[in-house]
């Protein structure tokens, strides 16, 4: 395994030990998420684990809010704050909500959770450093049943008009939203496509495989200098726990802890056999 893949095991596998201990989650869209969040930890964002709020930093939103426990597991993972707090999760004074929450998370700059609305946010935290003459980036992750959401299509048209080159949106293209498949409630049809018809630069990528992501987007800095960047992420809802994966409908799901610790034991196994 390359050094990011491995990042993605062990990010999946604290993001198991935070729903082992809740019993049930948005576990299906916090796992197919998981490369991306290797992807940017491991290569390409800008942050002090021992200092979140530096000026210095690149800013992570991550729209879909719900899947904050992904988000949760690599913030441990990297050190923003004890992994022992993965065991609290959504439980009475947290500091780990079930969405995210700025202000009690290390590591969250955005508080999220009502769909559509981090597209936005991370907009105008963009067009905010911009004015200032600021270099830091913004990197924005949405579900693929978000861009169901008109306020998405909103900001899509407002980044590009206001060139905001340095925010970079993924979409977690899985096909599978609360109440079914995408196709069966709203079909989204070519995302990358429609990215680009809106002024975007846009790329679709595998988007389970870490490095490959990675490199997209290092592409996109270099080749890429006044328009917004949308990755479109090909994933696979669950990715990387085989039953959960086979699951039709995996969005919200119980899980016990014998589950989990099965499903834990096979990733540290990859890790093992490596």
């Amino acid at each position: 395994m390359t050094e990011l893949e491995k990042l993605a095991v062990q990010i999946r596998i604290a993001a198991m030990e935070c729903f082992k201990w809740r019993g049930f989650g948005h576990v299906g869209g916090s796992l197919s998420i998981v490369d991306t969040l290797a992807a940017l930890y491991g290569r390409l964002m800008t942050y002090d684990a021992k200092n979140p709020q530096w000026n210095g930093r690149d800013y992570l939103v991550m729209s879909k809010g719900h899947c904050g426990p992904g988000l949760y597991a690599a913030l441990a993972v990297e050190g923003f704050f004890p992994r022992e707090w993965l065991k609290t999760l959504n439980e009475p004074h947290t500091k780990l909500p079930s969405h995210c929450d700025k202000n009690l998370t290390p590591g969250i700059d955005m508080t999220t959770g009502s769909l559509g609305q981090g597209a936005s946010l991370a907009a105008g935290m963009a067009l905010g450093l911009k004015l200032d003459g600021q270099s830091n980036r913004v990197f924005c992750i949405l579900g693929d049943g978000e861009c169901d959401e008109g306020q998405v299509w909103e900001m899509v048209l407002f980044a590009a008009a206001r060139q905001l080159s340095h925010l970079t949106v993924f979409v977690d293209y899985n096909r599978k939203q609360l109440d079914g498949s995408t196709d069966d409630v709203l079909p989204l049809g070519d995302l990358r496509e429609k990215f680009a018809a809106f002024g975007w630069y846009a790329v679709e990528v595998h988007g389970n495989r870490p490095d490959e992501i990675a490199a997209a987007v290092e592409n996109g800095f270099q080749n890429n200098n006044t328009r917004p960047m949308a990755v479109i992420l090909n994933t696979t809802k669950g990715c990387g726990v085989d039953f959960i994966e086979s699951m039709e409908m995996n969005h919200h799901i119980t899980l016990t802890q014998a589950q989990a610790d099965a499903a834990i034991a096979k990733l540290e196994g990859r890790l093992l056999n490596d």
